[in-house]
C-alpha cells in the first residue's frame, strides 16, 4: 500500500467516522454530545477509548481497516456512551463501566461489555442447553422417513416456543449480523428475514455499512434476540438460502424454467416454508402454547433503531413463484451447520 493511498484512506476513514458520530449523536443522544476529536490509533490492547481530558475518541486503526463496519459502529457507540456519562451526566465517582454507564447503554441498545459482541461457543447456561436439545431434534428432522422428520421438526418448534414463553422475564439480548455485506439484497433474502422475525423469536433489520478497502457503501442484516434465538436464526438463514438455491437448480433442470424466474421461485420456496410453519404453529395453539410477543425485545430493538421504517412488498405470482411455493411447503429444517454466510459470531476484543 503506497504512502499516498494510506494517507487518502485514513482521511476518508476519519470522515466516515465523523459522519457516523454525527448520525449516532442525533439518533441515540438527541444531539446532546459536543463533537470531540476523533483519531485512529495503533493501540493493540484496546479497540477504542474516550479521553475526557483531551476531549478525544480514539479508535483502533486495525479495527477500522480489517473488521466489519458493524463492529466499528459498536465500538464508537460504546465510547460515545462514555462521553455522555462524563460530559452530560458529570459522573465522576463510578468505575468506567459502572451503573451510570450501564444505564446509558441499556436505554440506547448499546453493547456495554468491554469485550464487545458475545461469543456463542462455550457457554454452559440454560440457553446453550436449549440450543443443543433443538439441534438434536433437528438432526432427527434430517431423517429420510418423512413422518419421523416432520415429528422431530414439530417437536423442535414446540420446544423453542415453550422455552421463550418460560424465559420472558429473565432475558438478555445480543446482536448478530447475517450474511455478507453487499450493495443489493434480493427479495428472497428479505423473505427469509421476515420469516425469522415471525417464527424464530428475533427482531431484524437491514442496516447500511461502509467497506473501507473498496470505499463503497453496502447493507447487511442485523438480528437481535437471546443467545439461543440468534444462534437458531443464523442457522435458519444459512439453511434456507442454501435450500432455495438447491431447489432452484433442480426445478430449472426438470421444468426448464427461464433464469428470470430464479428470484420469484426462490422467494416462493421461502414463503411456502413460512406457510408450513404457520400451520404448525396453529396446531400448537391447541396445546395452549401461544406466542404473544416479547415486549422487552421490542424495546431493545427500538432503542438500537429508533427510526424504524417497515414496508410491505408484493411478489409477482409467476409460474416460478408458484412452483417455488409448492416446494417450500415440503422443506424440512434439518441439522444446523457449524458456520454459515455470516461466518459465525465475532468477538470485538476489549475496549473501554
Amino acid at each position: 500500500m503506497s504512502t499516498l493511498f494510506s494517507v487518502a484512506l485514513e482521511a476518508e476513514l476519519l470522515r466516515r467516522l465523523a459522519r457516523l458520530y454525527a448520525w449516532s449523536n442525533e439518533i441515540h443522544f438527541g444531539k446532546k454530545l459536543r463533537a470531540p476529536l476523533i483519531a485512529l490509533s495503533d493501540a493493540e490492547t484496546r479497540l477504542g477509548v474516550w479521553k475526557g481530558d483531551e476531549r478525544r475518541i480514539e479508535i483502533s486503526r486495525a479495527l477500522v481497516v480489517t473488521r466489519p463496519w458493524t463492529e466499528v459502529t459498536e465500538v464508537l457507540l460504546h465510547e460515545m456512551a462514555h462521553q455522555f456519562v462524563h460530559e452530560c451526566l458529570n459522573v465522576r465517582d463510578e468505575t468506567a463501566h459502572g451503573p451510570a454507564f450501564q444505564k446509558v447503554c441499556k436505554e440506547r441498545g448499546i453493547d456495554a461489555r468491554a469485550a464487545g459482541l458475545m461469543k456463542t461457543e462455550g457457554r454452559e447456561d440454560g440457553a446453550s442447553r436449549i440450543v443443543e436439545r433443538v439441534q438434536k431434534l433437528l438432526a432427527l428432522a434430517a431423517s429420510s422417513e418423512q413422518h419421523e422428520a416432520e415429528a422431530a421438526m414439530r417437536k423442535a418448534h414446540e420446544l423453542m416456543l415453550k422455552h421463550n414463553l418460560e424465559s420472558l422475564h429473565t432475558l438478555d439480548y445480543e446482536v448478530r449480523h447475517l450474511g455478507e455485506a453487499t450493495k443489493r439484497r434480493t427479495s428472497m433474502e428479505r423473505d427469509v428475514i421476515a420469516l425469522l422475525t415471525e417464527f424464530f423469536f428475533v427482531e431484524a433489520i437491514e442496516i447500511p455499512v461502509y467497506l473501507p478497502l473498496t470505499a463503497k457503501s453496502a447493507h447487511i442484516f442485523e438480528v437481535c434476540g437471546t443467545q439461543a434465538n440468534v444462534a437458531m436464526a443464523e442457522h435458519v438463514f444459512s439453511f434456507l438460502l442454501g435450500t432455495a438455491e438447491r431447489l432452484w437448480a433442480g426445478a430449472k433442470k426438470v421444468r426448464g424454467l427461464d433464469a428470470k424466474e430464479r428470484v420469484p421461485f426462490q422467494s416462493g420456496v421461502i414463503r411456502g416454508f413460512g406457510e408450513k410453519l404457520r400451520a404448525e404453529r396453529q396446531t400448537l395453539r391447541g396445546t395452549g402454547l401461544v406466542w404473544v410477543g416479547d415486549a422487552q425485545l421490542e424495546r431493545f430493538y427500538r432503542a438500537r433503531h429508533p427510526r424504524i421504517h417497515r414496508s410491505t412488498r408484493w411478489q409477482r405470482m409467476s409460474e416460478g413463484h408458484a412452483l417455488g411455493r409448492e416446494a417450500g411447503r415440503n422443506v424440512v429444517l434439518n441439522k444446523p451447520v457449524t458456520s454459515g454466510p455470516s461466518g459465525g459470531p465475532r468477538l470485538l476484543g476489549s475496549g473501554c
